[in-house]
């Protein structure tokens, strides 16, 4: 996957999953792939349908 400026840094990712991240659910696309989306599209202004494609699916 692409790395943009917007993704979380591992030590980032470390302070927040637990709050988010419940441990036993299975998940299609990881809740860190997730949350970049997510900082992303609030930092560019993207639409969701408009993510690039090595982002989860807009639907996710």
């Amino acid at each position: 996957m692409t790395q943009y400026p917007t993704d979380l840094t591992e030590k980032q990712w470390q302070v927040i999953k637990n709050i988010l991240e419940p441990q036993a659910r299975n998940r299609k696309h990881p809740l860190k792939e997730i949350m970049n989306a997510i900082l992303y599209i609030n930092k560019t202004g993207c639409q969701w349908r408009m993510l690039p494609s090595d982002f989860a699916p807009w639907q996710t």
